[in-house]
């Protein structure tokens, strides 16, 4: 008798340990995280999606329509003689970030940080999982566009996805091919 509550006294804590670490609580935690960040570092959100000839002002970021805590910050308009085109090589320098308070910065901003920089067909997914960079190539728009992006998990790269990890994006379009 003691053997069977003892083993469903070991059921019930490992039923309650895998209900704690569901999907649904993960993104719960992830959404609860980019709000801290948006808050902590007051960012204006902006609702609608801003004219092309629009100044953004270094808190401004734009939460894109139809996608779920992604939020699109424009740097940098580029160079508006080209126009990024889907198919187009897209070469890319950039700077990841987690959202948490104080967290490092990766950065393969230059050559000294990573020899080659990242490279990926604009609008096919099996170049570049992350959607999010795709998204954000189609509203950056020209070569040498440079933003600043928060990606959320489903919409980033698979190890994000997997583990449920929201970060944030320097992008710079450093070339178009």
């Amino acid at each position: 008798m003691k053997r069977i509550v003892l083993i469903l006294a070991g059921l019930a804590l490992l039923v309650t340990g895998c209900t704690n670490n569901t999907y649904s609580d993960l993104r719960k935690k992830e959404n609860k995280l980019i709000e801290n960040f948006i808050s902590r570092n007051n960012l204006n959100i902006l609702e609608v999606a801003p004219s092309e000839d629009y100044v953004w002002g270094p808190k401004d970021f734009y939460k894109v329509e139809g996608y779920d805590d992604f939020y699109f910050h424009l740097r940098e308009r580029g160079d508006t003689s080209v126009t990024v085109q889907l198919k187009d090589i897209i070469v890319t320098r950039y700077k990841k970030f987690a959202l948490t308070e104080n967290a490092d910065t990766l950065s393969y901003w230059t050559t000294m940080d990573q020899a080659y920089p990242y490279e990926f067909r604009y609008g096919d997914l099996s170049s570049c999982e992350a959607e999010g960079w795709h998204v954000a190539v189609k509203l950056m728009k020209y070569a040498r566009a440079e933003c600043e992006v928060i990606v959320p998990s489903k919409m980033g790269f698979t190890e994000d996805e997997d583990s449920v990890t929201p970060y944030g994006y320097i992008i710079k379009i450093a070339q178009v091919k």
